[in-house]
């Protein structure tokens, strides 16, 4: 019987990156899947120089997330209607409207009457700390955990990172089997480095390499945000799928230990 999959995201090119494998599979299973937007990214810091005449940066993103949503095998894109509330400590932040003002629980009900609607069974939201400290991700964790429990959602999961999978790409950055003209970001301090959740967190790895081609094409999409020159674009098919093949998770209420490998728990 197929299942509804929803990920709520806080602004456009956020889906194709973190969640556009589960998405893409779930798609290809028959299942229902929907997306949910948070903002339309109005505050973006470049992409600019690619507007047309007249066309607003939410404009662009818009277009660019639905196509990206075409590609991944959305049936459905919601945008929730907030606006993008900039980086941290940024004056867009407690601007009117920004989605990091919100009111938590009438931003929660928005997102509760689609899964309602959509008698959801599995939704994504993120980690407590948003991955990296966004304000409207970490918005997005709030709204989308009380949204879950309003609607009674049955599976709810924190989108992350795994963080030791990243130190551990990082760490073999000198591969000879990527080119030397494509530039890497430094290695952080492993003290200090704050992306995403330590491996042990995790409970829940969903390997998407088989719909790689599928998340870069998506990732694409977002041309104003994610420059075709970027690192990650540019990296060789196997490296790319190395950084990008596998999803993470942790699943709300989950038993100490688990360890699964689908967002639906007759596919783990």
């Amino acid at each position: 019987m197929p299942r509804t999959l929803l990920t709520f995201h806080a602004h456009p090119d956020d889906e194709a990156i973190a969640t556009s494998g589960v998405m893409a599979q779930a798609a290809v299973r028959g299942d229902r899947v929907v997306l949910v937007v948070a903002t339309k990214g109005e505050h973006a810091g470049f992409g600019h120089a690619l507007l047309a005449e007249g066309e607003s940066m939410s404009d662009r993103r818009v277009a660019e997330t639905l196509a990206a949503a075409e590609i991944i095998g959305c049936h459905r894109v919601e945008f929730l209607g907030y606006v993008d509330s900039g980086m941290a400590g940024t004056p867009e932040n407690e601007a009117p409207g920004s989605f990091w003002t919100a009111d938590v629980e009438e931003a929660a009900r928005r997102l509760a009457d689609i899964l309602v609607e959509e008698h959801v069974d599995a939704v994504t939201a993120y980690d407590p700390h948003g991955t990296y400290g966004h304000p409207d991700h970490i918005q997005v964790h709030r709204v989308g955990i009380r949204a879950a429990e309003l609607a009674r959602t049955p599976r709810v999961f924190e989108a992350t990172i795994n963080r030791d999978h990243v130190l551990r790409l990082l760490k073999a950055r000198g591969d000879t089997s990527l080119p030397g003209d494509i530039e890497v970001p430094d290695l952080p301090d492993p003290e200090s480095f704050d992306l995403g959740l330590p491996e042990s967190q995790i409970t829940t790895v969903v390997n998407v390499r088989e719909f790689i081609d599928v998340k870069r094409a998506a990732m694409a999409a977002h041309a104003s945000q994610i420059d075709e020159a970027s690192w990650f674009l540019q990296l060789p098919s196997e490296a790319f799928a190395e950084a990008f093949g596998y999803e993470w998770f942790v699943r709300r209420g989950a038993p100490p230990g688990t360890k699964e490998s689908s967002l639906f728990d007759d596919d783990a």
